[in-house]
C-alpha cells in the first residue's frame, strides 16, 4: 500500500486541526513542515514526530530537499497563490485552505495552474464534514423532506464586540479584514449549503459591521433563489440573542447554529442545543432524528483528509475540488457586490 507523504506549509493556530487529521490516516504521513518563523514549527514538530531535519522556512527548499507527493497549504489566502504555483509546477498535489483566494482572477488561476500541470487541487472546506451537516445532509438525501420548499439557516455569536486591542485572539487578523463575515465563514457556509441543496440562481445580501474593533463586515442576510423555491442566511458575530449568561474567556469563537428546512413531507430542525427533530407533513408528531450534535472539527478533518486520499488512489472527484470551489467564491464575492449595489447577484 503506498503511504502518501504530504509536506505542510503553515503551523500556526489552525495546522493542528490538519496535523491530527493527517496522523489518522494509515497512508498518509506528514514528513516535513514549513513556516516563515521556526518557533511554532519546531513545536509542532516535537508534538507530532517530524524530523528537525525537514523544517523548512521557505516552500523551495522543501521541495527541493524532501520527497514529498502532497502539499497541505494551512496559510492565509494572500499566499495560495504563489504556493499553489510552486507546488504544482513541483508535480506536488495539493490541499489548500479556504477561504481558496482573495480574487476570483487568483482562484481561476491556481485552478488553471493545477491543470496546466496536471496535479491535483481540493480546497479544505471541513463544514459540510461537521456532525449536524452530515446527519442533514443523509436525511434529504434518504427523501424523507420531500420537495424542498424553504431554508432558513442562522449563525449567532458575541464575538467582534469583544475584539479589542488589548485583547488576545486565535486569529488576530480578523480585526484588520476588509471583508470578514462572508469572507472568513462564508465560504464555510455557500459551500454547505451548496452540498446540501444545490448552488441557487441568484442571490441577494445587506450586510453591517457593528463591532468597533474591526473592519470588514461582522453581520448580514443573504436571501437565495431557485426556480420554484428560496432560503436565507441570517448570520451575525455581533449579536446577543443567545448570550444567555456572561461570555467566557478567553474570547473564542462559539458559532452557535440553527438549521430549519421546510419540506413539502416534513420539517427538519437543526437547533442551537444541536439537537436535531422532525416534523411530520400535518405538523401532529416531531421525532428526534438526533438528541446531540456539536461541531467536531477535528473530525471533520479526519473525514476531509480521509476522502482526499481515497480520491488520490481511486481517482474520483474531489466534493471540494478547486474548479467546484470557483462557485463557493462567486457567491461570497457576490454577497459583496449585492451589498454594494443593493441588487441581485445572478450566479
Amino acid at each position: 500500500m503506498k503511504k502518501w507523504k504530504i509536506g505542510l506549509i503553515g503551523t500556526g493556530w489552525w495546522s493542528e486541526k490538519h496535523l491530527k487529521a493527517w496522523a489518522k490516516i494509515p497512508n498518509a504521513e506528514v514528513v516535513a513542515l514549513c513556516n516563515r518563523s521556526r518557533p511554532k514549527m519546531e513545536e509542532k514538530a516535537n508534538i507530532f514526530g517530524i524530523s528537525e531535519n525537514n523544517l523548512f522556512t521557505t516552500i523551495e527548499e522543501m521541495l527541493d530537499k524532501v520527497n514529498i507527493d502532497v502539499i497541505d497549504i494551512v496559510t492565509g489566502p494572500e499566499s495560495h497563490l504563489d504556493y499553489v504555483q510552486k507546488a504544482a509546477k513541483a508535480g506536488k498535489h495539493i490541499l489548500c485552505q479556504k477561504p481558496f483566494a482573495p480574487t476570483l482572477a487568483e482562484a481561476e488561476t491556481m485552478v488553471q495552474t493545477a491543470k496546466d500541470y496536471d496535479v491535483r487541487l481540493m480546497v479544505t472546506e471541513n463544514w459540510r464534514w461537521l456532525m449536524p451537516f452530515r446527519i442533514i445532509k443523509e436525511t434529504i438525501d434518504a427523501g424523507k423532506l420531500g420537495k424542498i420548499r424553504t431554508v432558513r439557516y442562522s449563525h449567532t455569536d458575541w464575538y467582534t464586540p469583544r475584539m479589542s486591542p488589548e485583547t488576545v485572539l486565535p486569529q488576530p487578523f480578523f480585526r484588520d479584514m476588509p471583508h470578514l463575515l462572508f469572507y472568513e465563514m462564508g465560504a464555510h457556509w455557500f459551500d454547505t449549503w451548496r452540498s446540501l441543496f444545490g448552488t441557487p440562481e441568484r442571490l441577494y445580501a445587506e450586510i453591517s459591521s457593528i463591532s468597533p474593533y474591526i473592519k470588514g463586515e461582522d453581520s448580514g442576510i443573504v436571501t437565495m433563489g431557485y426556480p420554484d423555491w428560496y432560503g436565507y442566511m441570517d448570520m451575525s458575530w455581533a449579536t446577543r440573542r443567545n448570550l444567555e449568561s456572561p461570555p467566557k474567556t478567553p474570547v473564542w469563537p462559539e458559532n452557535l447554529e440553527r438549521l430549519v428546512i421546510d419540506g413539502d413531507e416534513a420539517t427538519l430542525k437543526l437547533q442551537f442545543d444541536g439537537s436535531i427533530n422532525l416534523v411530520t407533513k400535518d405538523g401532529s408528531h416531531t421525532s428526534v432524528i438526533a438528541e446531540k450534535t456539536w461541531l467536531d472539527h477535528e473530525y471533520s478533518h479526519e473525514l476531509l483528509a480521509g476522502h482526499f486520499i481515497d480520491c488520490m488512489e481511486t481517482g474520483k472527484p474531489f466534493f471540494t475540488s478547486g474548479e467546484d470551489n470557483l462557485t463557493t467564491m462567486k457567491m461570497i464575492f457576490a454577497v459583496y457586490d449585492s451589498a454594494k449595489t443593493h441588487q441581485a447577484v445572478f450566479l
